[in-house]
């Protein structure tokens, strides 16, 4: 027989949804977010000319600045006021997050639950400017280099472009920040998300124009569908894939009564870093490179258009850093949302075991011993989806939208709202219940 919970989830409808008012504003507060955010991606850069930036932007758009056009949902093309998008933000949380790892201050607040974790995140706040105002002059000298892009090149253009770019960053951060709080999802990953998939419409004419050029030929392009499907499916496979570790109580007498030992599990995610790895990755490998793209032309053989060339799509060093960066990701935001000794603490403190492993640091070292084997599993995944654009891009010159990293992104995070989606409606459905239950026992 199904249980309550189970018979709830199975009632979920459009219905439940209609009925579910809270959720109503949280979704409609979301959408309104989303929107604002793609409107500011058309807001050009004050001082620049469009039509040059356009020009010297297409000679570069194949390389990394391609893939930040991404992410950023086509405000570097445009040169936008939210060009920098929220890489600066996402950058800023590793450093602090690698920081949190070895410095002692840091790791002893964030031990101290809720308030240390308001500390974190207000240093990463801070770090986050200082990051953005240097990206940002970065963009403003690399634009001045650029012929014919700036109207009036000068310390009034830089300082304006660094107060208008942060600015972007520092807004799209906090409206991050309130998507989470007052919406649905993670805030941040939707804003990378709806960049994504506002852009996805012209990919896709791009490719068909170029099929109806010649440049691609047909079942390339049909093989491509083909396998955005079969990478979608394999996605939401391993996204979905646990490992089990049975979990025992023992028998207990309460009072008069004895109670039988019980049997649970805990699932351990394949991939417990999620999205996280890839993006933490391409902010790592985007930052030092922001001017790259731009300045390369005017330095003709000297360093910067070595490191470009040598970090474009399907080169050796930057194949190597991507997927180095990824797995390095995998096993440290791992060991930072998933602590082995504090679960095995639990499980002692509760009389739960693990059948044939001593409660304790044995049972810790055996958790650890699986979640660093599945771990494993999980970062050989995310590299080969992750490559796969590279790999695409490289040989047939199809647009980056199109790649395992996009769909990862796409699929996981439409994953996770679907899921806030649905408890928020199963914690509305058990509220009438408990409403229901208190009038009936008012009315006898």
């Amino acid at each position: 027989m199904a249980s309550a919970a189970e018979q709830l989830a199975a009632n979920l409808n459009f219905g439940a949804l209609a009925k579910a008012t809270e959720l109503k504003k949280r979704i409609w507060f979301t959408l309104g977010a989303l929107i604002v955010y793609r409107l500011g991606t058309y807001i050009p850069l004050p001082g620049i000319d469009p039509a040059a930036f356009s020009q010297a932007f297409s000679s570069q758009a194949g390389g990394i600045l391609g893939m930040f056009n991404v992410f950023a949902g086509g405000a570097v093309s445009r040169m936008a006021i939210f060009a920098l998008n929220i890489m600066p933000y996402i950058s800023a949380s590793i450093i602090i997050q690698l920081l949190t790892a070895v410095v002692p201050t840091l790791e002893q607040m964030k031990k101290e639950g809720e308030q240390g974790r308001k500390k974190i995140n207000q240093y990463t706040r801070y770090f986050t400017v200082v990051l953005a105002a240097l990206q940002a002059y970065g963009i403003a000298v690399g634009l001045e280099g650029s012929t014919g892009v700036v109207a009036d090149p000068g310390w009034g253009f830089r300082i304006s472009t660094v107060i208008t770019l942060t600015g972007g960053t520092v807004f799209l951060m906090w409206l991050g920040e309130q998507i989470t709080a007052r919406g649905v999802g993670n805030g941040i990953s939707l804003i990378i998300f709806a960049g994504i998939v506002a852009e996805l419409p012209s990919a896709l004419v791009s490719t068909l124009e170029l099929g109806r050029q010649g440049a691609l030929a047909p079942w390339v392009i049909i093989g491509l569908l083909i396998m955005a499907v079969a990478v979608i499916a394999f996605i939401v496979f391993m996204e979905r894939a646990q490992r089990r570790l049975l979990i025992q109580y023992p028998k207990r007498q309460v009072g008069n009564k004895l109670y039988q030992g019980d049997s649970s599990h805990l699932p351990l995610k394949l991939n417990t870093a999620g999205v996280i790895p890839p993006i933490f990755a391409s902010s790592l490998l985007l930052l030092p490179l922001t001017v790259a793209g731009f300045a390369g032309t005017q330095d003709t053989g000297g360093w910067l258009t070595t490191i470009t060339a040598a970090l474009g799509h399907g080169q050796p060093l930057y194949l190597l850093l991507y997927v180095t960066l990824i797995v390095f990701f995998c096993f440290f935001y791992t060991a930072i949302v998933f602590n082995p000794q504090d679960t095995a603490d639990n499980l002692k403190r509760y009389g739960g075991f693990i059948p044939g492993i001593r409660p304790g640091k044995q049972t810790a070292e055996y958790i650890d011993y699986v979640l660093t084997r599945i771990t494993v599993v999980g970062a050989a995944y995310l590299a080969f989806v992750c490559l796969i654009p590279e790999f695409l891009t490289a040989s047939f010159r199809v647009p980056y939208y199109f790649g395992g990293t996009s769909l990862l992104i796409v699929v996981s995070v439409t994953m996770d709202t679907v899921s806030q989606i649905q408890s928020h409606l199963l914690a509305h459905q058990y509220e009438g219940l408990i409403k229901k239950s208190k009038l009936r026992g008012a009315r006898r």
